[in-house]
């Protein structure tokens, strides 16, 4: 018996079960995207794959729906991997442990894939059914949307009649998502050079932080691992001759950092930790907040690296100091909402470079450019250089939108309010589809969900049953 088996919608908890059996972190779809296939060949229904793993599936309209436009339903098919620190689980060979915790199903001990899963469920059980009024869906599931909505890049959308998207990517219910930011991962490359140091090796880490969304939780105060380290290495050279050999934290470029680890040479080991002291609180009534569970260790270590020269040591500890990073600049027109952010989301070092991923963010597009300038100078200035990857465009609010007003109609009907027309922060791939398909009318929807990004994640059972209700009533009313 399946552990969701029991839940209601019953098909769309069942696809949702089956796809979580198939591990699918970014650059890892082409099984998951086999079974997109798999599943149209079973029911015959018109499907088209890439070589990006990108699927779409056609399925015609229903009798009296006939001259009715197309609707497109839009999801992807990747998602983050992110684990507790004490699991094992292989992310990029097995599937996710589910289980049910009152009205919200979790995974143990990872993140649970609800996003983007349940859109991929939805879309299925709507392809699956034999007794839904419909036009013509045209189902479009992407990968690596997680780490710059790759393949949406790469999709090739003639098959596409449809000119209304209903992107299931949102994770709060009654939320009409209606624009989003554009956005694109800046990587620095900082040269290094090595040389001979006389000292004992130490690990320092900076740990227990909340972390999340860089885009939805951006502007939530949490700290990023990243930059704290930065800051507790300029407190400890101000004290002690060190030097670096590596310095590392985050796996994603979107998701805001737990946890950082540097390891170093030093001469003065009682220096080193009573800086680790003094930062460690001070982080501690910083965040008290907003990452209460904060914390600095240093612990004794072994290398045989060499470690950075002092030049090498001084330019690290001066990007992990200088680099903007969180929100810049929020929005004039829309209260509360984040205009433009940056997050240094990955820090990885190798044997000649060090390098830093930013995941930035904006609806505006000269902001976006302004923020990428600053950060090719900082790093001209310090002999490195910046890529970019993954740039997508923001989705801009459409005045007039068919799509909008049916479903805020529907919307009415079933809970007896208005829906909330939003924008957000986070990016959408309702941009790139608006860019590929001129006219393009777009919604985004999305039942709710909690701590996405983290191994906390966790998806509302009643709200998936009542954001399914709805979107079979818009496709019941789309005639």
């Amino acid at each position: 018996m399946g552990v969701l088996e029991h839940l209601q919608p019953s098909s769309v908890f069942r696809f949702f079960e089956e796809l979580s059996a198939i591990p699918r972190g970014s650059t890892n779809t082409k099984a998951v995207s086999d079974w997109c296939v798999a599943f149209a060949k079973e029911r015959n229904l018109e499907h088209y794959q890439d070589s990006a793993n990108n699927v779409i599936i056609i399925k015609e309209a229903t009798p009296g729906y006939e001259n009715a436009d197309p609707i497109i339903l839009q999801g992807h098919l990747d998602m983050v991997c992110e684990k507790a620190p004490d699991c094992t689980k292989d992310m990029e060979k097995e599937g996710i442990d589910l289980l049910v915790d009152g009205d919200w199903v979790r995974a143990k001990g990872t993140t649970l894939g609800g996003d983007n899963g349940i859109a991929v469920a939805m879309a299925l059980a709507v392809l699956d059914a034999k007794d839904l009024a419909h036009p013509r869906v045209e189902v479009v599931l992407t990968t690596d949307e997680e780490i710059g909505m790759l393949g949406a890049v790469e999709l090739d959308m003639s098959p596409l009649k449809g000119r209304k998207l209903i992107n299931i990517d949102s994770e709060e219910e009654g939320i009409f998502t209606v624009s989003c930011a554009g956005g694109n991962m800046t990587r620095c490359h900082l040269p290094l050079v090595r040389a001979p140091f006389s000292g004992t090796a130490w690990k320092i880490t900076v740990k227990g932080l909340l972390g999340g969304h860089s885009g939805v939780e951006i502007d939530k105060g949490r700290a990023n691992a990243n930059m704290l380290m930065g800051r507790l290495l300029y407190a400890a050279q101000k004290k002690t001759q060190l030097r670096l050999v590596s310095v590392a934290g985050g796996n994603k470029d979107n998701a805001i950092p737990r946890e950082s680890q540097a390891l170093l040479l030093t001469e003065n080991v009682d220096a080193l930790r009573a800086v680790v002291a003094e930062m460690e609180a001070t982080f501690q009534h910083e965040y008290r907040s907003t990452d209460p569970g904060v914390a600095v260790t240093v612990e004794n270590a072994s290398t045989d690296q060499l470690p950075m020269d002092e030049a090498s040591t001084l330019k690290a500890i001066t990007l992990l100091t200088c680099m903007p990073d969180g929100v810049q600049v929020m929005s004039p027109d829309i209260a509360g909402l984040v205009q433009t952010s940056l997050n240094l989301g990955i820090l990885t070092t190798e044997e000649k470079e060090l390098q830093a991923s930013f995941c930035i963010r904006s609806s505006v597009a000269t902001q976006k450019q302004m923020l990428v300038n600053r950060i090719a100078c900082l790093m001209q200035l310090m002999g490195g250089c910046i890529d970019i990857s993954g740039d997508y465009p923001a989705w801009e609010y459409k005045k007039d939108s068919a799509l909008r007003d049916l479903m805020v109609e529907v919307f009415r009907k079933q809970y007896g309010r208005d829906p909330q027309i939003s924008a957000i922060h986070a990016g959408l791939e309702c941009g790139m589809f608006a860019g590929k398909l001129p006219g393009l009318d777009c919604v985004s929807i999305g039942p709710d969900m909690s701590e996405v990004h983290t191994y906390h994640e966790s998806l509302s059972i009643s709200s998936v049953q009542r954001v399914w209700d709805f979107l079979v009533e818009v496709l019941r009313c789309s005639k």
